[in-house]
């Protein structure tokens, strides 16, 4: 392989288009995607997602395409292509299996083939590389080579970009993971962490969202004792983070196409094992229960009386467009099947995709409206944070509530006549 190899990323979403523009620096990098919609706007300059600036993706050198063909004579394949689960919460390989078809009609002798999409242990060597060996009758290990670097991208964090974490590498030999850890360091100033072999790698990311997963699932069922015992979770939190090692995790949804999901691959792993994963999953149910818990108490706090609702926010975190896998979605639903009228605004969210996904008609803005029974502030939106009591009161009837599930108002006073309830 040369100095300077030739790199094709393999889906150009939150974690494959970052890692591309930052590569593009050092190496000739070919970005696919098999969505022909979203290479047409990458080529526009337009990164539907947000990571990527309009100036940033017009200046890159990448060769943006969905022609697979433009893969042919690249060293290294580095696949970043999602790995949801399916309607019973089991692992859906479907786009990483279609990825690594791909990917082997267009490897030749010596190729190394990245995997970076969130996996449980031996995905990569005992699903994948037989896909790989299959489609372009190559040896997996001595005329193709495997690798692995889990992606650690968190959407909208400007601080924790793909330039400035720690990189995990590791090879199908040791050449291989030393080529892995020149590519990567070359990015992020040699910051890179070699695994003892694949496997482990991926377990350690398989274990990194499932830890954060727990510990907000431990605050979650705080935060419902806490509602009991007429105690503000916020207020004791604040309290209790002042020892020194204690860790500042807060209440509120789990959602999105990381914490939501990783822990369902541990979980699969182990009970292939036939171990049965009780944390693991206890924190996945209540996570999952989180949002019809918010809606019911909701509920009980109007006085079980149906009225107009209005959610502030859709995405699955704040600051981000991302609408997989949002939460958001079952406190609709619930309050809806409970009669009430709601009514959902998102300014970072598409309503396109919002009406795709959820069935659901977003306001696109919020002048004029008034009279709301409840108004839930579900996600902390920047424009969120911005609204003063005036703007508040403006949306809530005479004796209405307003819902902060994110604490996102706790410090501002409001109008005796509006309740408040706080998750």
């Amino acid at each position: 392989m040369s100095a300077s190899p030739k790199i094709a990323v393999i889906g150009l979403g939150y974690v494959g288009l970052p890692l591309a523009v930052h590569l593009a620096h050092h190496f000739e990098i070919i970005g696919f995607d098999v969505d022909a919609g979203r290479v047409t706007e990458l080529r526009a300059g337009k990164d539907r997602t947000g990571e990527i600036s309009p100036e940033k993706l017009s200046a890159s050198t990448i060769t943006i395409t969905d022609d697979e063909s433009a893969m042919d004579g690249a060293d290294v394949f580095i696949v970043t292509v999602p790995t949801p689960v399916d309607a019973r919460n089991r692992p859906d390989l479907s786009a990483i299996r279609a990825a690594s078809e791909t990917v082997a009609r267009h490897i030749a002798k010596g190729a190394i083939v990245v995997y970076e999409s969130t996996v449980y242990p031996g995905v990569t060597e005992d699903e994948c590389g037989p896909i790989l060996a299959t489609g372009s009758g190559l040896v997996c290990g001595e005329e193709f080579f495997l690798g692995y670097s889990p992606e650690r991208i968190n959407p909208g964090d400007r601080e924790h970009t793909v330039d400035r974490i720690t990189k995990i590498v590791a090879g199908q030999t040791p050449a291989v993971t030393e080529k892995l850890a020149e590519i990567y360091g070359s990015l992020n100033g040699g910051d890179i962490y070699r695994a003892r072999d694949i496997r482990t790698a991926e377990a350690a990311k398989v274990i990194e969202n499932a830890q954060r997963d727990i510990n907000i699932a431990f605050v979650n069922e705080v935060a419902m004792i806490l509602n009991g015992m007429d105690l503000d979770v916020h207020d004791v939190l604040d309290a209790a983070n002042t020892k020194w090692n204690f860790l500042p995790f807060r209440p509120g949804l789990v959602g999105g196409h990381c914490i939501g999901v990783d822990p369902f691959y541990l979980a699969h792993a182990a009970q292939s094992t036939g171990l049965h994963p009780e944390i693991v999953l206890a924190g996945r149910r209540i996570n999952d229960a989180m949002g019809p818990y918010i809606a019911h108490e909701i509920h009980d706090a109007l006085g079980g009386e149906k009225g107009r609702v209005l959610v502030l926010g859709l995405t699955f975190k704040e600051n981000v467009p991302d609408l997989r896998n949002s939460r958001v979605v079952d406190i609709v639903t619930t309050l809806r099947d409970q009669g009430h009228e709601v009514d959902v605004h998102d300014p970072q969210a598409s309503p396109e995709e919002a009406k795709s996904l959820f069935d659901i008609d977003l306001l696109t803005s919020l002048s004029d409206l008034n009279g709301y029974a409840a108004v839930v502030g579900a996600v902390k939106h920047r424009e969120y944070d911005e609204l003063d009591a005036v703007s508040l009161e403006a949306l809530i009837a005479e004796g209405g509530l307003l819902a902060d599930i994110k604490g996102i108002w706790r410090n501002i006073t409001l109008g005796e006549n509006i309740r408040r309830w706080q998750l």
